[in-house]
């Protein structure tokens, strides 16, 4: 067990309090933080501020020479940051490696996107008016970035807000989640060893309260928040004047098509739907299934789901452990018993032991059930049969929600059909909803936010475009 003080702009500072955070799988204590405590904030805060121009003047090689060594670093502490990962977020070892390997990737393509030439010329002589004027326009950093992550990937998500704000040369104060601080504590050790400069990063265990005013405060320029939409949207009310990067919600919907591969579209859901007990915002949540197929499609699902391994995060084998608390659990189970009171069928309710939950599938839930319109952020999956495809296409649309969406089919005109018609920021062919590699532009719509991640995508969020205009001659 490690405890870890305040990491305020390069140096470690103790708190008047601590706070033991325990595992989901047992209750142990399995770390502890200091709480930031106002002064601590306010320090951050300047130290951000004051940091400002030191982090935008480092050049394109030394934000490079700074995530390339993070990247090493994290590949070299896998062994030491999975089984944290475990302990404090509940997520099974196999899954927690390769998170701590996405995080290495994801700073190795922010480092190659800091070198990568970004400035764009433009003739402007195409009028009269214009002639002999030259346009150059280059993106500069915004500023201090705010930055508040969740529980479910609490080293990946963090590294998905450092690394882009390290090669855009923002300094960043952020707040982890709560419930799994220990990842992002331990990433601040490996950023200082790599070189990045002291004011550049504070990382802050904070209370609700003392979260908000990180995130309205005026020094602040761009706040990037990813968690729950109640809370993203409610800070977005509250911020004024300030760019915002919202990452969301979801009730992931998954199109099954007559023509697709039924086994390969059953593994990939169930995959999709019970790893890490459902804890992504892509989860997938609803199958919409063309009813010809709906009983081959279900048989093949049931037999997957019977045999998903859960239990231990620490277990080798598992991959659905459990869910982050108790009061999620008992949640979840309500959101089931809603589904089955409206009329649902239960065809797999599955076992409750503390925060372990294991799979359950529902047929015919209706429309209006939390189950189909509210994020569940567990191991729980609604099946309903279609006839038509633009039909399936309405009904995944039919959701608060937008962040991405699976189609399984072999035709290309659905294909194309399913790309301009779900509102959403993605669709995955042939595979589930759940998929995310690190270098894509990723994001939703409606209620599931605002803007993109991913290095190349969040790097712009991160910086404004500047105009030189020169009159030659």
């Amino acid at each position: 067990m490690k405890t870890f003080r305040t990491f305020l702009a390069g140096r470690w500072q103790a708190e008047a309090h601590g706070q033991a955070i325990r595992a989901p799988w047992d209750g142990q204590i399995v770390g502890e933080v200091h709480e930031a405590q106002d002064d601590s904030l306010e320090a951050a805060l300047q130290a951000g501020v004051a940091a400002q121009a030191t982090m935008a003047a480092l050049s394109p090689h030394q934000r490079r020479e700074i995530l390339f060594t993070t990247a090493r670093l994290l590949r070299e502490r896998e062994q030491l940051l999975a089984p944290v990962l475990a302990q404090e977020a509940g997520k099974p070892l196999r899954l927690a490696r390769s998170e701590v390997q996405r995080a290495a990737d994801t700073c190795q393509f922010a480092a190659e996107e800091a070198g990568r030439p970004a400035d764009e010329a433009i003739d402007l002589g195409n009028t009269a008016a214009a002639t002999g004027r030259y346009g150059i326009v280059r993106r500069f950093p915004r500023g201090l970035i705010a930055a508040i992550t969740p529980f479910n990937f609490p080293l990946n998500l963090v590294v998905h807000k450092l690394a882009p704000a390290i090669a855009a040369g923002c300094p960043v104060v952020l707040k982890p989640a709560p419930q799994a601080p220990l990842s992002a504590f331990h990433l601040a050790e490996i950023l200082q060893e790599s070189g990045l400069p002291a004011g550049g990063l504070s990382v802050l265990w904070l209370d609700n309260q003392r979260s908000e005013r990180l995130a309205t405060d005026k020094r602040v320029k761009l706040l990037t928040f990813t968690g729950s939409d109640r809370v993203g949207w409610h800070l977005h009310r509250q911020v004024q004047g300030k760019p915002v990067l919202l990452e969301l919600g979801g009730n992931a919907a998954c199109i099954v098509w007559h023509d697709a591969d039924l086994k390969h579209a059953a593994e990939r859901i169930c995959s999709g739907a019970f790893a890490y007990a459902g804890q992504t915002c892509i989860s997938v949540q609803r199958v919409l299934v063309h009813r010809s197929v709906q009983d081959e499609l279900l048989n093949h699902i049931l037999e997957v789901a019977k045999d998903f391994p859960c239990g231990s995060p620490l277990d080798e084998r598992v991959l659905c452990g459990p869910v982050i608390d108790r009061r999620a659990a008992e949640r979840i189970q309500a959101v089931y018993d809603q589904a089955i009171a409206l009329g649902g069928k239960s065809l797999v309710r599955g076992n409750a032991t503390g925060t372990l939950l294991s799979p359950s599938i529902f047929l015919d839930v209706p429309a209006d059930a939390h189950l189909q319109r509210q994020e569940l952020f567990g191991p729980g999956l609604c099946v309903d049969a279609v006839d038509d495809f633009a039909d399936a296409i309405a009904r995944a649309n039919d959701s608060p929600f937008g962040l991405q969406a699976g189609i399984f089919t072999r035709d290309i005109d659905r294909i194309w059909q399913a790309f301009s018609g779900l509102q959403v920021g993605g669709v995955i062919h042939n595979d589930v909803p759940t998929f995310r590699s690190d270098p894509m532009p990723y994001g939703g719509v409606k209620g599931s936010g605002l803007g993109r991640e991913g290095p190349r995508a969040a790097i712009a969020e991160f910086t404004e475009p500047r105009l030189l205009v020169l009159r030659l001659g």
